[in-house]
């Protein structure tokens, strides 16, 4: 292969994916964004609302980006400037699989790729301790929903995560206890080097892993719950919150693809928080903007970087 041929192999991958992601950002913002009465933004609360929860981006950015700084760096040395680069990537891949899956394969991607096993096993502690925190706020959510409003339904899926998260629990402070029974499978045998790589991260650092992620969530929910104000909808803070929990464990257990996420999120919030507040138009417009926020620019961002992307080192 001459040096011509392989400047363009380096470059065109990267090329690629950059503009069929931007590509595909920009037809789900016009068409999600588009369902959104574009009356209501002349009719908000305080503008300082708005750039409160536009400056909470960068701290829920930062979180994640430090968490994954702390996984990725007990299989390959990264620095922060790096974890956030690849968590921006990670986004803009996420975007186009169900239930926002290739996050994590779209960080791994950026990242050298000769630690690509290393980076995946590593990101399965991420992933628990993600599941771990939306089903605790989750059932905080679902606790204070079957007081307010007491039903078999509720009551049913109240237990069911009360068991879950103790598995989730279980499995994240202990998965590496579990793995020699998963080994007696023939086909099981490569997860050894999950358990080499696990027994790395001690528990004060999967326990710091976790409040990282509790952390990033309260960020989260702070944001929606400023948003909801700066569309006018008005509810107690106390119940905002635990609503808030509620709505964010709902699309989490909801299966969606990035194209029918944006309407799945408007029919949770306005079954939640219409209990509380007849503004409907303000509800999906507040979801809308958390979802623009936090996934689309992020994305667009990840999607330059991908420009780095190099098919040769």
């Amino acid at each position: 292969m001459n040096k011509s041929t392989k400047i363009w192999l380096n470059y065109l991958p990267g090329a690629a994916i950059s503009i069929l992601l931007l590509w595909g950002i920009y037809l789900q913002a016009r068409q999600q964004l588009g369902k959104v009465d574009s009356s209501i933004w002349w009719h908000t609360g305080p503008a300082y609302l708005l750039w409160l929860a536009i400056l909470l981006l960068p701290i829920n950015a930062g979180l994640e980006a430090k968490k994954w700084q702390m996984l990725a760096g007990s299989a390959q040395p990264t620095t922060y400037g790096q974890a956030l680069a690849s968590y921006f990537a990670g986004i803009a891949f996420s975007i186009v699989t169900p239930n926002r899956l290739g996050e994590y394969p779209g960080r791994i991607l950026y990242m050298k790729r000769k630690n690509t096993f290393r980076l995946i096993s590593v990101s399965i502690l991420g992933i628990f301790a993600q599941l771990i925190t939306v089903f605790f706020f989750g059932m905080a959510g679902l606790i204070y929903y079957n007081i307010a409003f007491p039903g078999t339904l509720s009551l049913v899926l109240l237990l069911g995560s009360a068991v879950l998260i103790i598995l989730l629990i279980l499995i994240y402070t202990q998965f590496e206890k579990w793995l020699p029974l998963l080994q007696r499978f023939k086909w099981m045998h490569r997860l050894h080097i999950y358990r080499q790589l696990l027994m790395r991260t001690r528990n004060d650092e999967r326990l710091k892993i976790l409040g990282i992620s509790m952390l990033r969530f309260l960020v989260f929910t702070a944001q929606y719950l400023i948003l909801l104000r700066w569309m006018n909808v008005s509810m107690p803070l106390y119940e905002g919150f635990f609503i808030a929990c509620l709505f964010f464990w709902a699309i989490t257990v909801i299966p969606s693809i990035a194209l029918a996420e944006l309407g799945i999120r408007s029919q949770v919030s306005v079954f939640l928080f219409g209990k509380f507040s007849t503004n409907v138009i303000g509800i999906v417009a507040a979801g809308a903007g958390l979802w623009f926020i936090n996934l689309i620019v992020p994305a667009v961002i990840g999607s330059i970087l991908l420009l780095r992307l190099r098919l040769f080192r």
